[in-house]
Parts: structure tokens; C-alpha cells; sequence
């Protein structure tokens, strides 16, 4: 057994008989103090938890071929790590999402330090994303890829934050409607025109870039119109070069394409042009839902929720977290207190349905009133 330390001087107890219940009781020859100590089982198993999930290591190559492991830990997987609003204000934020299903995707907004927080939905609608931004403090400026129903949250949840799309997404919308090698000349210059993104500094050169594209825009616009007639419905003949024009079109007259070269916004420190610390944060959770293959849809979820959770810097202890988070059993009983929905064919309330996430993700504390 490792030494004890009294929790008054922290100095090193000793031995000093058995309780009535027949626990092991310590006293320190410092101060004389005297307690038992209860092993805090729970944390060790939390830490087996998580150290196999981040890790490369399959189950099979731990002792016992992971029999014991799975044993010990099972009840984290019925466990839901749920953020926990903290007030902290951020400069930038970066918000994205990624998908696990075809209609389940998991939201995550972080910092260039941390994850904020994150949302389970059924897809990236303005309301999902309202939920995930509205118990965090509005930044000053939001970095996106874009997305249905992104601007109609941020106006509802942060009307005051400035919008930043990622360029390099820009780059690559244009890029899959003209290819890297365009055949047609009216598709080569706003495909170089999007590579330009990329390496734009200053408000001057953005607005070069806009006015060739503009120039761009009526030179072509006859030859964009260009159309036939096909089973009785007019079909334009470039129909993705007029794709691309709309994207870069849209971009333009949204304003949000250059908002990092903002001077008002650039005075506290330079802003980033793209949404790297989004997309690498997506690529380290797919490494890690490769890893260990082969588990449920929920435990896919469950593990991009422990991932997000490891990295949002919560500071408690096991014990602490493990008293507060919901578990599954939690969310049935929340589900038959405010939902009427049609239960599964096993009687199971349908994740991520209605009253079981908007009560979850609420920003006021977890309603533990229903005990």
C-alpha cells in the first residue's frame, strides 16, 4: 500500500489499529492526528478509461486479452461527460463540427488553447448551433467553414461577433467546381483567384483581388449564361463555373472573407485566416475513432464527448466529475418526464431527440431536482 499523508500536516501516518468496522485507522506522530482512508477506486479505473482511449492500444494486447479492462470499466461507457460552462472569454473562437452518422454530428467549439464546449445533433442547424454557442461568452470574432444556419445563429446567440470564413475552405469550394487544372479559360482566372487567398496580407491586396474578380464577373457573364434545352428543362451549359461564382460571389458581398485584416479588430494581436485548430482538432478524433474500431454508434459519440472533455481543462477530480455528470439512466428518466416522443422498439428513449439533449445542453446546472 502506498504511505499515507495526514491531510493536516503532510507528514507521513503510521499504522495505529482497526476500527470497529474493521477498517485500517492512521495516526500522524507529527500532529496526532487520526483517520482511515478510503481508496479511491473509481479514479484509477477512470485513468485505465481514458489512457486506452487515447492510446493506440487495442484491448486484446492487455492482460487477459482485455477481459478485466472492460470489466472495471463499463460503467463509463454508460457515463455522458458534459461540458461545464466556465464564463472565460475568448478572443477567437473556432467553431465546427463532425459527423458520425449520417444524421448525428457532434458540434465543438474550442479556443487556441482548449475545447469550450460541445453539442450532440442531428445535423448543423441554426438552432443546434445556438445551443452550443449560447452558454459561452460571445468572442470577438468566430472562425468557421460557413455551413446551413451558421450566420442565423450567430446573429441570434452573438450579435456582436464579427464572422470569419475560412479561406482555405474558400479556396476549396472553388476548387471542386474548376478542378486544379481547368480546360476553359473563364475557369482558370477564378481558380488563381483562389489560390490568391491564401496568401493575401493586406486590405490593399484584398482589394485588388476582389476588383479582378469583379472584372472576371462581366467579362464572362455572357458566356456564363450560355444554356440548352434538355427533356424540355433549360440547362446551363457551365453550370459549375457558375457554382464557383456563387461561392466567391456570396463571399464577397457577405463581408466576411477578410474580417482577419479588420484594423479595428487586429489592434489586440493578428487574427487567423484559417480554421486550422478546428480541422486538426477533427483529424486527432478521427485518429482516435480509428484506433479502436469497430465500437457502437453511441460509444463513438461517448468517446469523442471524453475526448472533448479530456482537453477542456476541467480541473476536478474523479470523484467530483464522476458525482456530477448524467448518466444513461439519468437521461431515460429526463426523457419520460418531458417527452412524449415514440420510444424504440426496446423501449429506449431516441437519442439525441428533442427533450433529452435540450435539457442536457441547457445552460443553467443539470436539473438533479428529479431524483
Amino acid at each position: 500500500m502506498k504511505s499515507v499523508k495526514c491531510p493536516s500536516c503532510g507528514a507521513k501516518m503510521k499504522r495505529n489499529g482497526k476500527t470497529s468496522a474493521g477498517r485500517q485507522r492512521w495516526r500522524c506522530p507529527s500532529c496526532g492526528a487520526s483517520s482511515t482512508v478510503r481508496r479511491d477506486g473509481d479514479a484509477a479505473a477512470l485513468r485505465e478509461f481514458l489512457g486506452w482511449l487515447m492510446s493506440k492500444g487495442s484491448q486484446r494486447e492487455m492482460p487477459g486479452q482485455g477481459r478485466s479492462f472492460r470489466r472495471r470499466t463499463a460503467g463509463f461507457w454508460e457515463v455522458w461527460p458534459m461540458p461545464v460552462p466556465d464564463g472565460e472569454w475568448h478572443r477567437v473562437l473556432y467553431v465546427d463540427g463532425i459527423w458520425l452518422a449520417r444524421d448525428l454530428v457532434v458540434l465543438i467549439c474550442r479556443s487556441d488553447e482548449r475545447v469550450v464546449s460541445w453539442y450532440m445533433a442531428r445535423s448543423e442547424t441554426s438552432r443546434a448551433r445556438s445551443a452550443l454557442m449560447d452558454p459561452i461568452p460571445a468572442p470577438d470574432v468566430v472562425v468557421s467553414d460557413g455551413g446551413t444556419g451558421f450566420a442565423g445563429a450567430v446573429r441570434r446567440s452573438w450579435p456582436g461577433t464579427r464572422v470569419r470564413r475560412c479561406v482555405f475552405h474558400a479556396f476549396r469550394r472553388v476548387g471542386r467546381c474548376t478542378t486544379s487544372r481547368p480546360r476553359l479559360q473563364a475557369g482558370v482566372e477564378p481558380c488563381g483567384l483562389a489560390g490568391d487567398l491564401l496568401h493575401i496580407g493586406t486590405l490593399h491586396q484584398a482589394e485588388l483581388r476582389v476588383e479582378r474578380y469583379l472584372q472576371w464577373c462581366g467579362f464572362w457573364a455572357d458566356f456564363l449564361e450560355d444554356a440548352s434545352v434538355i427533356d424540355g428543362r433549360r440547362v446551363f451549359t457551365h453550370e459549375r463555373l457558375r457554382k464557383a461564382r456563387s461561392s466567391l460571389s456570396r463571399l464577397v458581398s457577405e463581408g466576411t472573407l477578410f474580417t482577419y485584416l479588420d484594423p479595428a479588430l487586429t489592434e489586440a494581436g493578428p487574427l487567423p485566416s484559417t480554421d486550422n485548430a478546428a480541422e486538426s482538432l477533427n483529424a486527432r478524433l478521427r485518429e482516435m475513432l480509428r484506433n479502436h474500431r469497430g465500437m457502437s454508434l453511441m460509444r463513438r459519440v461517448k468517446a469523442v464527448f471524453w475526448w472533448c472533455h479530456m482537453h477542456s481543462g476541467d480541473s476536478r477530480t474523479a470523484a467530483e466529475k464522476l458525482a456530477t455528470m448524467p448518466t444513461d439512466a439519468d437521461i431515460d428518466l429526463l426523457y419520460r418526464t418531458y417527452s412524449a416522443s415514440p420510444k424504440r422498439d426496446d423501449g429506449g428513449p431516441e437519442w439525441g431527440d428533442r427533450a433529452v439533449w435540450e435539457e442536457l445542453h441547457h445552460r443553467d446546472p443539470f436539473p438533479w431536482w428529479l431524483d
